[in-house]
């Protein structure tokens, strides 16, 4: 991780074409991840979006400062190498998916669970062709063998960049369908990170904030937000 302290050397960071993807420069030296493998990504769009980040870089080097070059590290460094591992980990989170586990009272979150969840259980089941089956309670009720089934083979199609992504929008959600969702832009990331945040949104009308938690949560909402922009660069049609 040594090159995250280096200052900057470069005058102009830019990206061109290389093979099949989009390789960042700068200068005429070529990025390459913490791993050593070439920064090489699949889009233009994607590609832009990291050159932008390596050039409004200053005197030291932030990578606090360059999410879309820290996700593209990870799905080469990290994603590339235990692709299957990870794809049955984000998979896993459809049977026991957020949407799935309702309250048992009182009736205005009971009915505001049903009104922001149902058409996302609607949605997969006509788009995904997997139709998943709520219940009231914490308790674990596994959904079906071939629900299970669908919901990996679906995440399989993806490339390790977009698994990347994906990933981060699953396991900040805790829904697989909303991750989904996300990625086919059913709904603006916002309205779908609201929709992950009911219960909690739900504690706060009635129990008031707690400034450590919201920062927390804020922290998150941003992180949802670059996952589903890096997820949408990685489309091909940029």
């Amino acid at each position: 991780m040594s090159e995250w302290k280096a200052k900057r050397f470069w005058s102009h960071a830019r990206s061109m074409p290389k093979g099949d993807g989009y390789q960042i420069l700068l200068d005429d030296r070529e990025v390459k991840t913490p791993g050593r493998v070439s920064l090489i990504v699949p889009t233009s769009g994607l590609a832009k979006a990291i050159a932008a980040e390596w050039d409004a870089q200053t005197d030291q080097i932030n990578p606090d400062t360059m999410p879309f070059t820290r996700t593209a590290n990870s799905a080469l460094d990290k994603v590339t190498v235990q692709f299957c591992e990870v794809a049955e980990m984000i998979a896993a989170y459809g049977d026991s998916d957020l949407l799935c586990y309702r309250a048992e009272s009182p009736k205005e979150l009971v009915d505001r669970q049903s009104e922001k969840w149902d058409p996302l259980l609607d949605w997969a089941a006509d788009e995904l062709g997997v139709r998943l089956k709520p219940v009231t309670g914490v308790v674990h009720q596994a959904q079906s063998d071939a629900n299970n089934a669908a919901l990996l083979e679906l995440v399989n199609r993806f490339d390790c960049f977009e698994l990347a992504a994906f990933h981060d929008l699953v396991s900040l959600s805790g829904s697989l369908i909303i991750g989904f969702a996300a990625a086919h832009r059913v709904y603006p990331a916002d309205l779908l990170w609201d929709t992950s945040r009911i219960d909690e949104n739900w504690q706060i009308e009635h129990w008031g904030q707690d400034d450590e938690a919201t920062t927390m949560a804020n922290q998150k909402r941003s992180a949802f937000q670059h996952a589903a922009a890096f997820l949408a660069l990685c489309h091909k049609t940029h």
